[in-house]
């Protein structure tokens, strides 16, 4: 099955259903409307809805159809079971998104990243430190490792735009599994110097370990976030015992 066309299929519906073109708790048009529409087979349009439903968007309802279970939040949500790029994210907040680079800095791994990081010591890695700003409020300080045999010519430029858009665009790495940790933690003088955390003592934080298809770590970011403007969400679905 190409994966550009069922991939297009998802994040066009993805956008309709974002943009209420769908609303919430519309039916999407019929298996038999969407291959007329997309041009595609029937497999390739459940793949699309099969990944719909697992980030939360869609539940499909045996012999009645799909049904839009998306709702729009007054606050920024980032799903914490899917995997997206602070630009995607950002967009489907519809909140402007904008980055500031700290640092940028080539590093080996030492004793203590690899403790902290699950990278073997030894290894060599871009750090970058990320700003990150959502209409132009500073809400979230990154702190990113990236296994630099993954990401070849990545420059402050590239992650000031996305890092992973190069990965998948420049590079076709396929970004597959995402292990991650949320936790609320003391805020550091970091923190403070940066966001204007208007008396909290604390930050949400979500560390996170991402591997390619073939189960590579590339990838360790702690993301620490405004406990004002973010709620997270994640997608559960019980299995049938």
């Amino acid at each position: 099955m190409p994966k550009a066309k069922y991939n297009f299929i998802y994040k066009d519906l993805k956008e309709k259903i974002e943009t209420e073109v769908y609303s919430y708790q519309e039916m999407l048009p019929s298996e038999n409307a969407l291959v007329l529409q997309y041009d595609c087979s029937r497999n390739t349009v459940r793949r699309a809805i099969s990944e719909l439903t697992a980030d939360g968007y869609v539940q499909p309802m045996h012999g009645k159809g799909v049904r839009n279970i998306f709702r729009p939040v007054e606050q920024a949500a980032f799903t914490v079971g899917g995997i997206e790029s602070f630009k995607e994210s950002s967009a489907r907040n519809r909140r402007e998104g904008s980055t500031q680079i700290l640092q940028f800095a080539e590093i080996t791994a030492d004793e203590k990243i690899e403790k902290k990081t699950g990278f073997q010591r030894g290894t060599l890695l871009y750090y970058i430190q990320r700003l990150r700003f959502l209409n132009g409020i500073p809400l979230i300080l990154d702190h990113n490792y990236f296994l630099k045999d993954a990401a070849p010519g990545l420059t402050p430029e590239i992650a000031s735009r996305s890092v992973y858009e190069y990965l998948e665009g420049a590079l076709g790495l396929t970004i597959a599994t995402s292990k991650r940790t949320l936790t609320v933690e003391h805020v550091t003088q970091v923190d403070e110097k940066f966001i204007d955390l208007k008396g909290y003592n604390c930050m949400a934080v979500i560390t996170s370990q991402t591997f390619d298809d073939n189960g590579i770590q590339f990838e360790y970011t702690q993301s620490r976030h405004h406990p004002d403007y973010f709620q997270f969400q994640d997608v559960a679905t019980r299995k049938t015992r």
